[in-house]
């Protein structure tokens, strides 16, 4: 699956839902009860101080209406900005050479999430700003402002901007998105279809907390990695990518990221949890990239060798169908230092079986730290063989 988004060229509150629909069933009320009383006097309009005022012809009544909803929309939506992919457009190379300014590739979201010694740190989507040679943040009144690139993510899918923070007035708080329920209300905020829909509302609930994506991420037809993402029927279309899922207190508890696009299907929208990307946001704002672990390896897929070459070639027994073959070892690497050849196949890791690329990675990235001890068996030439090796960077 890849991400879907417009990157193609061109205060707390409670009783979310209780303050929601008594606000409906008043509107409901005042329709009902208002329009049997049209006359043909003059009207008497009230405004938001209960005032009268007299129009010639008919008699109606306005009301103001506020909920929980439009409070906290009105308290968070200006940490919500637009964030524009500005590249150069590829020149015709039967064309003369002309000069030409980068222009827009691609426009989304993205969260002010912190200020600090005149600047502001915002978090967005890698997808939002990849291959940008500049990158431009619109403020929700309109100001446009040149943003720097701190780093980017492409296994979360997040990247972290700064810009100067003259004009802004509000930063977004993060909330605890590992308490979050299904059927929990959200408000998704965001920019679909570009900056001609700035700091648009949707809301929904929360429809699933613990779901695993499936991304292609160089887009080769084959699966590299499972993102952990937040189910919500709030509608995310193009554009709403890297804006800010929040819960009824106001708190953003998930970055916007994609949605499931096809015909099928309705109302699948996925988030990135907020626990899981604040230090990801923390090492990209910081380091300007996410430390992870490595064993100093390339590496394939077991799957991927045809079985004859498996037993020929390898030497493997016939029931090891599953597990990840060493290409080649990196000089200098733990790998190398604990004594892994080309040609081993790695089959478990700190005692659990890992049958795929995939699954090695995930180990390495969601259990693993630089610096600690990773516990490999391979086989060798048809030998069951134990390593201890030591996990170094891999930025």
């Amino acid at each position: 699956m890849g991400y879907y988004n417009s990157s193609q060229p061109k205060k707390k509150r409670t009783g979310y839902f209780a303050s929601s629909f008594t606000g409906l069933i008043a509107g409901a009320m005042l329709v009902g009860v208002v329009l049997p009383g049209f006359t043909d006097q003059e009207v008497a309009m009230q405004d938001e101080k209960g005032t009268v005022e007299t129009v010639s012809g008919l008699q109606n009544t306005s009301s103001v209406v506020t909920t929980d909803v439009t409070d906290t929309v009105e308290d968070t939506s200006a940490a919500v900005v637009g964030v524009t992919n500005m590249q150069t457009a590829q020149q015709n190379p039967f064309m003369p050479a002309t000069e030409t300014e980068a222009q827009e590739a691609g426009t989304g979201s993205g969260v002010i999430y912190k200020k600090q010694d005149g600047f502001a740190y915002i978090v967005t989507n890698n997808h939002v700003v990849e291959g940008a040679e500049d990158v431009k943040i619109t403020l929700a009144d309109g100001t446009e402002l040149d943003a720097e690139v701190l780093g980017t993510d492409v296994w979360t899918d997040l990247a972290v901007l700064k810009v100067a923070d003259d004009n802004i007035t509000t930063v977004a708080e993060f909330g605890d998105s590992s308490v979050l329920k299904a059927g929990e209300p959200v408000i998704a905020i965001g920019n679909p279809l570009g900056l001609q829909f700035s700091g648009s509302v949707t809301t929904g609930v929360i429809s699933g907390t613990e779901r695993s994506i499936p991304i292609d991420i160089n887009e080769d037809g084959k699966e590299d990695w499972q993102s952990e993402v937040l189910q919500t029927d709030a509608a995310i279309n193009p554009g709403n990518s890297g804006g800010a899922l929040i819960n009824s207190q106001g708190q953003v508890i998930g970055i916007n990221s994609m949605k499931i696009a096809q015909e099928a299907v309705e109302g699948i929208g996925l988030a990135i949890p907020i626990n899981f990307a604040a230090p990801i946001i923390e090492d990209l704002e910081t380091k300007g990239a996410v430390e992870r672990p490595s064993i100093g390896v390339s590496i394939l897929d077991l799957a991927e060798i045809p079985a004859q070459s498996r037993q020929s070639q390898l030497n493997l027994p016939a029931d090891v169908e599953s597990g990840i073959i060493v290409q080649s070892v990196a000089p200098g690497s733990g790998a190398a230092e604990a004594g892994l050849k080309e040609l081993d196949v790695i089959v478990e890791m700190d005692g659990e079986a890992v049958g795929s690329v995939l699954e090695l990675r995930q180990h390495l990235y969601n259990k693993t730290d630089v610096g600690d001890t990773l516990q490999v068996k391979v086989y060798r030439g048809g030998e069951l063989m134990e390593f201890d090796i030591e996990l170094t960077e891999s930025l």
